[in-house]
């Protein structure tokens, strides 16, 4: 049975609420709230009916979907879960599921020489990879680096909303420095994960900034207010850096030494895409990458520890240096 996009926002905000067993629902506290949530979807007023309502509900108790949801009434009124654990959610994968999904997959595999679908294979191989596993007594085969601790992840759906429809919004962020969050308005233009967290490149009066997710507490989107579109290409935008600081200042050479031993690992995967092998010396193998200076290239230096030597440009090297002799400062002090 097809079901449209409003369909299934209705049934997840519905989920959500009867998950809240603190709070009793009534029909009209989950009208209420399906409302709200097409209306942030949407970014429009949906008349939600009592009569819709009442066949969502009727369409989650049965088993068209596969949610057979034990949604009860109490009271003559109120609506909730009798098992307190239920999801929709949660809802285990069935064997005419895995064969419909692998049949899905082969389909799309038919289309990977393809130009469009060049990078498709990894994804495809961890969407096959994740089928296989859902069956009973089935381990994965493909573990992915994954942080399921990290906060602002709920937020990448709403914020590539804000960019495909191009709304401006309204962002409660408190950086590592502030004590407190501000409000702020920006124009969001282009999503960025980096060493498993996620960034948001948005414009403030003119000018780009760059917002961590796992710091904002909350995103309200501006229907009324006109969107700047700076059509920024990720790809053009961070073609001169390591990480998501970009700066006005110019890309420049910097020069490294790595010792032999670790120098395959550098040279199988690089630094930067402009990396180059200089010469290779008695005491290790001198690189080459072209670009800006700056907080992720040093962490990414300092990384290395003692088998990595800066060599140009001479106000980084110092710098790394500086940060080194502090280093061994805080382990030559004598404990307390």
């Amino acid at each position: 049975m097809a079901v449209n996009k409003n369909a299934l926002i209705r049934y997840k905000t519905i989920d959500k609420c009867l998950q809240n067993q603190f709070r009793q629902w009534t029909l009209n506290d989950l009208i209420e709230a399906v409302s709200d949530a097409l209306y942030e979807y949407e970014g429009k007023d949906i008349n939600v009916s009592k009569r819709t309502v009442q066949l969502d509900l009727q369409m989650m108790r049965s088993d068209k979907l596969g949610y057979n949801a034990p949604i009860v009434v109490y009271d003559r009124k109120f609506y909730k879960y009798e098992d307190a654990d239920y999801s929709i959610i949660n809802i285990p994968v069935t064997d005419k599921d895995i064969k419909v999904m692998n049949e899905a997959i082969q389909l799309l595999r038919q289309f990977k020489d393809f130009s469009l679908f060049k990078e498709m294979d990894g994804v495809l191989q961890r969407l096959e990879d994740s089928v296989y596993s859902s069956q009973k007594d089935k381990r994965a085969i493909i573990h992915l680096d994954k942080n399921e601790q990290l906060k602002g992840l709920n937020y990448i759906d709403v914020l590539y909303d804000a960019i495909q429809n191009k709304k401006v919004i309204e962002v409660s962020y408190q950086s590592f420095k502030a004590s407190k969050a501000s409000v702020m308005k920006v124009h969001p233009q282009l999503l960025k994960e980096f060493n498993n967290r996620w960034f948001l490149l948005a414009s403030q009066n003119g000018k780009f900034i760059t917002l961590a997710l796992d710091r904002i507490s909350d995103i309200v989107k501006l229907n009324n207010e006109v969107y700047e579109d700076f059509e920024v290409d990720g790809d053009d935008y961070y073609k001169a850096v390591i990480g998501v600081t970009v700066s006005n200042s110019r890309a420049e050479r910097v020069q490294f030494k790595i010792d032999h031993k670790n120098a395959p690992y550098v040279i199988t995967k690089p630094f930067h895409t402009t990396q180059r092998i200089i010469e290779k010396t008695n005491e290790g193998v001198i690189f080459n990458i072209f670009v800006q200076i700056n907080f992720e290239l040093e962490r990414l230096i300092l990384g290395f520890g003692d088998t990595i030597e800066v060599l140009k440009p001479l106000k980084l090297r110092n710098r790394m240096l500086n940060k080194l002799k502090t280093a061994v400062k805080h382990y030559e002090t004598t404990e307390k």
